[in-house]
């Protein structure tokens, strides 16, 4: 692994950015619009608000213990290593891995966009592009962390660029009437839509994986947070007056998987739709290679602690054995679950963490010097949001209740065996 601080604040913020302006516009626009319609946007301010209480949460805990594994991390300072600790720590390293396979998919299904209308089999070539895009940029993270900064750098830039025009063009030439509060669904299905939208600023959380890598992490780690969630939450209000301001809400829904794209051509014809398209494979991309960083950071400190088995932990080139790993079980989950089934799993058990890693702050909030009110208010945000999330997926699937239950089982299981069988062999293994 490479020692020099290589991650400066506008690297920390690029890959914040990068890993939320991914599958999270892209991808979850046109699910979001299905439960809250032209209101999308409320659900968006929202979910940024819980981000923002949860960034400043991580934020303080991140200047204060600085580490590759960043909430891994301060669970174990709040908790202590045990049981409870590791089956969170799991659960978030897993919670990683679905919101790879939403953003691959997500690659995939605009990729596919390109091909002729003639094309039979779209499914094949949709698997194809998302398990070629996973092969690529691991490869490109095995180079090591310089590499990974210098790619989000560029991308972020370019597809901000592109979004902010889409953005103002399309506020410019908006249709009052499609905006109509009117046109509203009921306010509780604004609220349930949270199981979706807050998911499209979950990425955030990558920032406190750049700990080790950065430049005076205590100070830059909490102002980069901050500074990405709020230009994301501006970003996805503005995006969304703009595309239902283009559009009719059925032209959304119909569009759904590539629903930013097709709000582009009232604005610019077919080639906005290309930009676009072209821009959400970018934007996909660098949100794939910002979170294979942040989960091979978090596979490395699990497997350091025992709490998953040491080869997520052995070097490989410039980076660990853990990204070969995940990208295996990226590949296997794309080709598993659909959309919205990940995007409500990843959403549901990445907030039932944040909660988790809130309260924990609370114990140590004389250390990291927080707003005790604040703390709080993360922690109550982020349970609100989960309860929410769990309604609106008990109404709409009970098999993805069922995949969640599976999903804590299987942590806590991969937990007891660590802990049971490999942990102090583990932990030796990795200090060798």
């Amino acid at each position: 692994m490479e020692n020099k601080k290589v991650i400066g604040f506008w690297s920390a913020v690029s890959m914040g950015i990068g890993a939320m302006v991914g599958a999270g516009i892209f991808a979850l626009l046109g699910e979001a619009s299905a439960i809250s319609g032209s209101a999308v946007y409320i659900s968006f301010i929202l979910g940024g608000l819980i981000a923002l209480l949860s960034g400043y949460s991580l934020g303080k805990l991140g200047a204060r213990y600085p580490s590759a594994g960043g909430m891994v991390e301060y669970l174990t300072q709040a908790y202590g290593s045990g049981l409870f600790t590791g089956t969170m720590g799991v659960m978030l390293y897993l919670s990683a891995i679905v919101s790879l396979t939403l953003i691959a998919k997500a690659f995939g299904n605009y990729a596919v966009t390109f091909l002729s209308a003639e094309i039979s089999n779209v499914g094949l070539y949709q698997s194809a592009f998302s398990i070629g895009i996973v092969v690529l940029f691991v490869y490109i993270n095995l180079q090591g962390a310089k590499d990974v900064a210098l790619y989000e750098r560029i991308t972020v830039g370019f597809k901000f660029l592109v979004l902010t025009v889409l953005s103002v063009a399309g506020i410019a030439f908006l249709q009052p009437e499609l905006l109509s509060v009117k046109e509203y669904p009921p306010t509780q299905d604004i609220f349930f839509s949270l199981a979706i939208t807050f998911f499209a600023f979950e990425g955030f959380r990558v920032i406190t994986n750049t700990a080790e890598d950065m430049e005076n992490p205590s100070k830059n780690l909490p102002r980069a947070m901050m500074t990405a969630i709020l230009l994301v939450m501006v970003l996805y209000v503005a995006i969304s007056f703009s595309v239902f301001g283009s559009l009719p809400v059925d032209s959304v829904i119909a569009a759904k998987d590539f629903a930013l794209a097709e709000a582009a051509l009232p604005i610019f014809g077919q080639v906005g739709f290309i930009i676009v398209a072209i821009t959400a494979l970018i934007a996909t991309a660098s949100a794939i290679n910002a979170n294979l960083y942040a989960v091979t950071n978090v596979a490395y400190q699990l497997a350091k602690d025992g709490e998953l088995p040491y080869q997520f932990g052995k070097p490989a080139i410039h980076s660990r054995e853990g990204l070969v790993i995940s990208g295996v079980l990226i590949i296997i989950s794309s080709l598993i679950f659909d959309l919205t089934e990940v995007a409500v799993m990843g959403s549901i058990s990445i907030l039932f963490i944040h909660f988790i890693t809130h309260i924990g702050h609370l114990k140590l909030i004389q250390k990291t010097g927080a707003s005790k009110v604040l703390v709080i208010l993360a922690a109550l945000s982020s349970l609100s949001a989960m309860g929410l999330s769990l309604v609106y997926v008990s109404k709409i699937s009970g098999n993805v209740l069922y995949v969640l239950v599976g999903f804590v089982l299987l942590a806590l299981w991969i937990e007891w065996m660590m802990q049971h069988f490999k942990g102090k062999q583990t932990q030796k293994r990795i200090v060798d």
